[in-house]
């Protein structure tokens, strides 16, 4: 599918934000981990939540649905041995599965159906710690396909990189709770997104699960023969989604309210908030509702994108327009994600006529308030982040730009361009 965005002066209308797709996928695996039968109440509909919901199916977990919640019957400690699983193009997912399929009493292969994206990625760091745990891995230097050949993971005193992603770290929280020993885990070198930990800490307590971490977040004691508490959770809005929404008010004539987006969430992206009044935005954020009144006027500033990394490229895409020049640094885990998310997305920037350069670890914008030519056609790198943004950046092209492989806007966010009409963007989507 191709997106066609126009440039588009005004936007105004209400919205409610997608549920998280985050607390989603982490909520779908407690259910799963846990003895008994769980509910999860307005859980996200998103490829990448879709990708959790069946492999957890897969594994031997029972699941009712309707529209507004799902009842999950877990498989606890003993989750059916299967040979293969298909998560798709979900990084996250992938990285906290290769952990729960340790548990399996056979071997499981994590297929590659995604190799121009997921498929590139690398998982090294999650295998060297399941190494340690007595877990024999197989795999392409560190890349799908994954063999698991677990049954009798072990605790005990575990290190692990959290230098490329927080992911790993959160997968063996999610382990280690279930295993004979006490284990005790020592993150190595930095750890990227420590925001995205305190959500997954965040969520194993509501499981009734027991984690001693250390202020920094690098050391965790986690006492072994736990179990997980079936009950009732509640997901909350999405921050990373809302981001682009909140960009694209910004650099339009608009007034736009996004509601379900609670001001006290522990989602990092929620500094979207912060960043748009830094960058001059006239915005209020009140009893989970935010409203954005845009003049279309920004003024540039500079950010720590490792508190907000999901976001960072709808702040990129708005700081285009600002007056100045930003600077995102501390972002070089964007580098790890469904593609380059430094390199790839600042190639597309620049095909539309934007000023951008990047370091290892920095993206700078040299704004240009008077907007840009576009009238171009962008590779989305079957990113979704990165199709949120080019579409911010769209609206303010004079001669708009095309998005090739939209439909990729799916794996978190489907009614990502459904919101944006109704808001009143100029966007027209073809089967092409």
């Amino acid at each position: 599918m191709k997106a066609i965005v126009k440039a588009t002066p005004n936007l105004k209308g209400e919205i409610q934000a997608l549920s998280s797709k985050n607390y989603t996928t982490r909520y779908l695996l407690l259910a799963a981990l846990a003895d008994g039968t769980s509910t999860i109440h307005y859980p996200a509909h998103s490829e990448d939540s879709d990708a959790m919901r069946r492999c957890i199916r897969d594994l031997g977990a029972v699941i009712e649905e309707d529209e507004h919640k799902m009842v999950i019957k877990g498989f606890g400690k003993h989750p059916l041995p299967i040979k293969q699983l298909n998560v798709g193009n979900a990084g996250a997912v992938l990285r906290f599965l290769m952990s729960t399929a340790a548990l399996c009493q056979s071997e499981v292969t994590f297929i590659n159906q995604y190799p121009e994206s997921l498929g590139k990625r690398p998982h090294m760091d999650l295998i060297d710690t399941l190494e340690q745990m007595n877990v024999q891995v197989e795999h392409n230097e560190g890349r799908l396909p994954i063999t698991i050949k677990g049954g009798q993971p072990r605790g005990g005193k575990i290190t692990v990189s959290g230098s490329v992603s927080s992911q790993f770290l959160s997968s063996l929280l999610f382990l280690t709770p279930l295993l004979q020993e006490d284990s005790e885990i020592e993150v190595l070198h930095d750890l990227k997104s420590k925001v995205i930990v305190g959500q997954t800490l965040e969520v194993l307590e509501q499981a009734g699960i027991r984690v001693e971490a250390s202020e920094d977040l690098m050391h965790y004691r986690i006492p072994g023969n736990q179990s997980y508490r079936a009950q009732e959770y509640v997901v909350q809005g999405d921050y990373p989604g809302s981001a682009a929404i909140l960009a694209a008010a910004a650099v339009t004539d608009s007034d736009v309210t996004v509601h379900r987006l609670d001001e006290n969430s522990r989602q990092g992206e929620k500094a979207c908030v912060d960043v748009l009044r830094a960058m001059g935005v006239s915005l209020t954020h009140k009893d989970g509702i935010v409203r954005v009144q845009g003049t279309g006027k920004l003024k540039a500033g500079e950010f720590d994108g490792d508190h907000f990394t999901d976001a960072v490229l709808a702040m990129v895409a708005a700081a285009v327009f600002a007056e100045g020049t930003s600077r995102f640094y501390n972002v070089e885990n964007l580098r790890y994600k469904e593609c380059d998310r430094i390199t790839d997305f600042l190639n597309e920037l620049r095909k539309a006529g934007a000023d951008v350069e990047e370091r290892q670890s920095e993206i700078i914008v040299h704004g240009r308030p008077e907007g840009l030519e576009g009238g171009v056609e962008i590779n989305a790198h079957y990113d979704h982040r990165v199709i949120m943004a080019l579409s911010v950046v769209g609206l303010r092209s004079k001669q708009g730009l095309v998005i090739r492989d939209a439909h990729h806007v799916a794996k978190s966010y489907p009614q990502f361009f459904d919101h944006m009409i109704s808001l009143g963007a100029h966007i027209e989507l073809t089967n092409e």
